[in-house]
C-alpha cells in the first residue's frame, strides 16, 4: 500500500491545503498508526474520519456485532451488516477499505482486557476511545501512561458528550480527573437513557481532530481541556486540565502505579459450569442501590426485585444483580458477550 505524490495531491488535496497540515503533515499521517478501541457509535465515526484522512494504519478492536438498533447512530454500517450479524470490526474493515484502499486496516474481534491491551497498543502513535464503559477506559489510561502514548477519551449519553485528550507527562490523565469509576448501576447507560446521533458526530469528530493534530506533530494545537457539550440545551463547559490541574500527578500520570493494567482493579469473570451463565464480580463495589437500578431499567425489560437482588429479563438473557455489584448473566457462556450486556444495561 502507499501513494505517490500525485496520488496524495489528488486524494488529500483539500486537506493538504490546510496550512497546519500541508504535504509534510500528510506524509506523517501516511506513516502513522492509530488504535481505535471500540467501533460502535463513536468508534465508527472516528475510524471513518481517520481512514479518509489517510492515517497509514488503523487497528480496530471491537467485541460486538452489528444490530439493527445500531444504525440510528453508527453511520459506518448498513442493514445488510445487521442482517449478516457481522462483527463490527470486520464490517468496518470492509467499509473503510472500500473508501481508502491505500491504507492498512487491522480488524480485531476481541474483548479488551488486561491480558491483551499491551499487545493492542504496541507500535501505535495514538489511542482513540470508542468504548462504552469506564473499566476499559481506566485500562486504556494505564496502558497509555505506562508506554507514553497519547490517547483521547470520549463519551456520550442522551444529547450530552464529553472529551479530553491525555498527553502523558504533560496533561492530567483520566484518573487525575475522575479518580474512581462510577459504581455499577450508579450511572445511566444509553440503552436506558437513550442517545441522539448528533452528539456522537460532535464528540467523535473532536476525537479524530485531536488525533490528526497529534499524528501530524501539531502538539501545540492539542486541547488541554475537558470539554462537555449539551446539544439539547446548547451549552458548552470547559475545564482546564494542564499541569496546574489540582489532580495532576496524584496517580499513574507521574507515578508508576497501574492497578487496572496490573489486574488489581476491574471486574473478575467466571463461566458457571452447566448453567449457560457468566458471573462478573466487581471487588471494589459494595452496597449497590438496587432501587436506583430498578428505576433505570424498568423501560428496558421485565424487572423483578427483592431485598437481596434485582433480575432483568431482556431477550434471551437474564441479568441477576446483587447488592455487592456482582452480576450473573444468564443465556450465554461467552465472557465477552456477558461483559457487553453488563456494560449495556448496568453500566460502569
Amino acid at each position: 500500500m502507499g501513494e505517490t505524490s500525485d496520488d496524495l495531491e489528488t486524494r488529500y488535496s483539500r486537506q493538504m491545503r490546510f496550512a497546519p497540515i500541508g504535504e509534510a503533515g500528510q506524509r506523517r499521517l501516511a506513516t502513522s498508526r492509530a488504535l481505535v478501541c471500540g467501533c460502535g457509535a463513536l468508534g465508527s465515526v472516528i475510524a471513518g474520519t481517520l481512514a479518509r484522512a489517510g492515517v497509514g494504519k488503523l487497528r480496530i478492536v471491537d467485541r460486538d456485532f452489528v444490530e439493527l438498533s445500531n444504525l440510528q447512530r453508527q453511520s459506518l454500517y448498513d442493514e445488510e451488516d445487521a442482517r449478516s450479524g457481522l462483527p463490527k470490526a470486520i464490517a468496518a474493515q470492509a467499509k473503510l477499505q472500500a473508501a481508502n484502499s491505500t491504507i492498512e486496516i487491522e480488524p480485531i474481534v476481541a474483548d479488551i482486557d488486561a491480558s491483551n491491551i499491551e499487545a493492542f497498543v504496541e507500535g501505535v502513535d495514538v489511542i482513540l476511545d470508542g468504548t462504552d464503559n469506564f473499566e476499559i477506559r481506566y485500562l486504556l489510561n494505564d496502558a497509555a501512561i505506562r508506554y507514553g502514548i497519547p490517547w483521547v477519551f470520549g463519551g456520550c449519553l442522551g444529547a450530552e458528550g464529553q472529551t479530553m485528550t491525555i498527553l502523558p507527562g504533560t496533561t492530567a490523565c483520566l484518573r487525575c480527573v475522575i479518580p474512581e469509576p462510577p459504581a455499577p448501576g450508579a450511572s445511566p447507560t444509553c440503552d436506558a437513557a437513550g442517545i441522539v446521533a448528533p452528539i456522537i458526530q460532535v464528540i467523535a469528530s473532536i476525537e479524530a481532530m485531536e488525533a490528526i493534530k497529534i499524528l501530524t506533530g501539531q502538539w501545540d494545537a492539542v486541547s488541554r481541556d475537558l470539554v462537555v457539550f449539551d446539544l439539547w440545551t446548547n451549552e458548552t463547559r470547559r475545564i482546564a486540565l494542564g499541569d496546574a490541574f489540582p489532580g495532576f500527578g496524584r496517580c499513574a500520570c507521574q507515578g508508576r502505579d497501574f492497578p487496572w493494567l496490573d489486574r488489581r482493579r476491574g471486574s473478575h469473570s467466571a463461566v458457571l459450569c452447566g448453567r449457560n451463565a457468566v458471573q462478573l464480580s466487581f471487588p471494589e463495589s459494595a452496597d449497590l442501590s438496587l432501587e436506583q437500578l430498578r428505576d433505570k431499567l424498568e423501560t428496558v425489560g421485565r424487572v423483578t426485585m427483592n431485598r437481596f437482588l434485582l433480575r432483568l429479563e431482556v431477550g434471551p438473557h437474564v441479568l441477576t444483580v446483587f447488592r455487592d455489584g456482582r452480576t450473573i448473566v444468564g443465556g450465554t457462556s461467552d465472557i465477552a458477550e456477558a461483559r457487553s450486556l453488563h456494560a449495556r444495561y448496568v453500566g460502569a
